[in-house]
């Protein structure tokens, strides 16, 4: 046992002072006591403490072209020339780059407050295309990477066999993606056999989309694998659900749900071009949706129709996706500035009068990434992982404020951290603003992307 001890915590009844949190050996919480007297033996944190949020998407490895790809091309520019970009920057990573370029990112992203990622790993294998002697080569560096930074990881080796509706055969851009159902099945049993019984390691699928899965495959996939979280991209692009209209006849959420059991345990992320009818029908399947307000904002994918999901008790959660930014903040805030944007509204999401607008968010980003990852957490309660954000009370930013007005600050005040301790599984991880070996991490990133770009 051990025991966390901070001045002020959101517990799931409200705010409360002098609350002291006991931990078990695995990292969960046996108690949360506000009111109560700090033992000698307790580390103690200062700030506001609020349960971590999730990062429920994640490609590590386009950390390394985060800022390429904002030149203008020949013509008009879309998500589909930033792919090339990003395919062609691809070509030259090498295993121990692409384990240096996630743990300078899963450092990243626990500094910013993030306390724990669903890595959706598509970059499989050698630069020709071939398998590694182990096929999951990259899988292990991602988790290697997730341990070396203290991040608690949800491993999505992703399922990616065709290049467009209807089974088109990959480009060559895709090479390194590309499994048939054998060779996934048995990446999956392999990593299952890694993994299954490791506390900061979750493991899921990820039928990458449903233009690059055929429904066949789709369906034998989810069979073979009833447990754990299913992440798919889906209707990101207009052209996306164009070409899907055209081969099907149906919208891609639309043909999700007609075909697939959709429920609790399946993300579906961006899901941005959706009809009244599909906002509906994913909000009463307990399905998440995982928005990467940042990535759809830089690839001018389209806003997600936040207002009307949300009142129809829609469940979400957030994520960095291309990590041009790694900040729940950022995210959380073009949620809420894209509603007010769209409707000329403001604290359009708050969900009632009187109600603050970033616990709304914050809140529901907790309970989603916690959900779409698998780990048990989201809440400073019994029962859960000691998963836990300090805020630093001491910052101007934050100066005079408390309870819920610490949440609005955090989230509206400004562009300043504001995240100062970290906690994971009951272990301050981030202390001070401060990671233990983030210049060791740093240096290893920037000979890692001296090689890749110079």
């Amino acid at each position: 046992m051990s025991n966390l001890f901070f001045a002020s915590a959101l517990l799931p009844d409200g705010w409360a002072e002098d609350v002291l949190v006991t931990v078990d050996e695995r990292g969960r919480i046996v108690s949360a006591t506000p009111g109560a007297a700090c033992p000698a033996d307790a580390e103690r944190f200062a700030g506001a403490a609020v349960a971590g949020i999730a990062n429920l998407h994640s490609h590590a490895h386009q950390r390394a072209i985060a800022g390429m790809g904002e030149s203008s091309g020949e013509g008009s520019d879309s998500f589909w020339s930033w792919r090339e970009v990003m395919y062609r920057a691809l070509d030259r990573m090498e295993p121990e780059d692409f384990e240096a370029v996630a743990a300078q990112l899963y450092v990243e992203t626990l500094k910013a407050g993030f306390t724990a990622i669903a890595e959706f790993h598509y970059l499989h294998h050698d630069r020709d295309g071939r398998p590694y002697a182990d096929p999951a080569e990259m899988s292990h560096r991602a988790v290697a990477a997730a341990r070396t930074a203290g991040l608690p990881i949800t491993l999505l080796p992703v399922l990616y066999n065709a290049s467009g509706f209807g089974g088109t055969p990959p480009t060559a851009g895709q090479r390194r993606f590309i499994h048939d159902g054998a060779g996934f099945a048995r990446l999956t049993e392999s990593l299952r056999g890694a993994y299954g019984e490791s506390s900061d390691v979750r493991l899921g699928i990820a039928p990458h989309s449903l233009r690059a899965v055929t429904d066949e495959l789709l369906t034998e996939t989810v069979a073979a694998n009833p447990q754990g979280p299913i992440h798919i991209h889906i209707a990101e692009q207009r052209r996306e659900v164009e070409d899907c209209l055209a081969f099907r006849s149906s919208r891609p959420v639309e043909h999700l749900l007609d075909t697939q059991p959709v429920d609790g345990r399946w993300c579906l992320i961006h899901a941005t071009h959706m009809t009244g009818a599909e906002v509906a029908g994913v909000a009463a399947s307990g399905a998440v949706t995982g928005l990467c307000l940042t990535t759809e904002a830089n690839l001018g994918d389209g806003f997600f129709a936040a207002e009307s999901y949300m009142a129809q008790g829609g469940r979400w959660g957030i994520g960095s996706d291309s990590h041009i930014s790694v900040s729940p903040v950022e995210e959380l805030r073009w949620l809420e500035y894209g509603a007010r944007l769209t409707s000329e509204r403001r604290t359009v999401l708050a969900g009632g009068p009187r109600r603050s607008t970033a616990r709304r968010l914050v809140e529901d980003a907790q309970a989603g990434g916690a959900q779409a990852t698998g780990f048990e957490a989201g809440r400073i309660a019994a029962g859960l992982r000691a998963d836990i954000v300090v805020l630093d009370t001491d910052h101007p930013l934050l100066a005079a404020r408390k309870g819920d007005a610490l949440l609005d600050g955090w989230i509206f005040a400004g562009n300043t951290p504001l995240v100062r301790d970290v906690v994971i599984a009951g272990r301050a991880i981030v202390r001070d603003r401060r990671h233990p070996r983030e210049e060791e991490i740093a240096d290893r990133f920037k000979k890692t992307l001296g090689r890749l770009l110079g």
